[in-house]
């Protein structure tokens, strides 16, 4: 019998303007404690940022969500969050916030491979 452990996972979302409501998934990330496994993956659809905003930084949203996997890996990358376990960063990006980019609600499941989870879900809600 192969073991499973729970994982949980948000949506990262990309909200162009803020009173428009407006979004779109730019990428997910899945954390499992029992894996002690936290990773983020991203993908910008730039096509999709300009039709809902023109005039959005594309270069800005970007660094969002190249931050967003960087707390994910940790170490230098990680700022402030370098030293926390990987739960205490899973909390620290999912916690919500009033930006461009932003987490959607968690959701949870169970798998034998959170690294293969994280690719499904990309492919599966993002790209």
């Amino acid at each position: 019998m192969i073991k499973r452990d729970v994982f949980e996972y948000a949506l990262v979302r990309v909200v162009p303007r803020m009173e428009r409501g407006e979004c779109f998934n730019a990428g997910v990330i899945v954390y499992c404690r029992g894996q002690s496994y936290v990773r983020a993956r991203t993908h910008l659809d730039e096509a999709k940022l300009l039709a809902l905003d023109p005039q959005a930084d594309v270069a800005g949203v970007r660094a969002a969500l190249r931050g967003v996997e960087g707390v994910c890996e940790g170490g230098e990358s990680a700022g402030q969050a370098a030293g926390d376990d990987a739960g205490r960063r899973f909390r620290w990006l999912i916690a919500p916030r009033s930006t461009v980019v932003q987490p959607g609600p968690v959701h949870t499941g169970l798998t034998a491979d959170a690294a293969a989870e994280v690719e499904r879900l990309l492919d599966l809600l993002v790209r």
